[in-house]
């Protein structure tokens, strides 16, 4: 899918106001991420940490989990980003995972603080993914 100005704008926007919620008193890494559902819905996200790390929960994951715990599957772009300036953040390999349960081929914003921004897609950063089409092709086949 091809963003219009106002929807890439509008995910810029949302992923950089979801960062301020971050709750990272551990490590300081905020992150915010936005997510645009094909219907035009928009969820955002940001990481929340855990004193156990284990338990904490990226931007990415909540804004996904957001969306689908109200019954949103369908995703047309992903934006994120958190406070370095020197670079673009990338997903994390879990994230990743998550994000190509649900969509095998969308845009990725890569965000800085200034809004400058880079696109990726899914199928890049994660080529030769495990998706659940994997599964469906094994199960027809035993």
């Amino acid at each position: 899918m091809s963003l219009t100005p106002e929807q890439r704008d509008t995910l810029i926007q949302k992923c950089c106001s979801a960062k301020e919620n971050a709750y990272a008193p551990y490590s300081k890494f905020r992150v915010g991420c936005s997510l645009l559902c094909t219907d035009g819905t928009y969820y955002t996200g940001c990481n929340v940490e855990n004193a156990s790390y284990g338990g904490t929960v990226c931007a990415e994951r909540v804004a996904i989990l957001k969306a689908v715990s109200e019954g949103a599957t369908k995703f047309s772009a992903i934006a994120i980003t958190c406070d370095m300036t020197d670079d673009f953040v990338f997903p994390c390999g879990m994230c990743r995972q998550v994000i190509v349960e649900f969509a095998t081929d969308i845009p990725i914003l890569l965000v800085k603080p200034d809004h400058t921004y880079i696109e990726q897609n899914i199928s890049k950063l994660l080529p030769g993914a495990f998706t659940p089409l994997v599964l469906k092709t094994f199960s027809e086949s035993h």
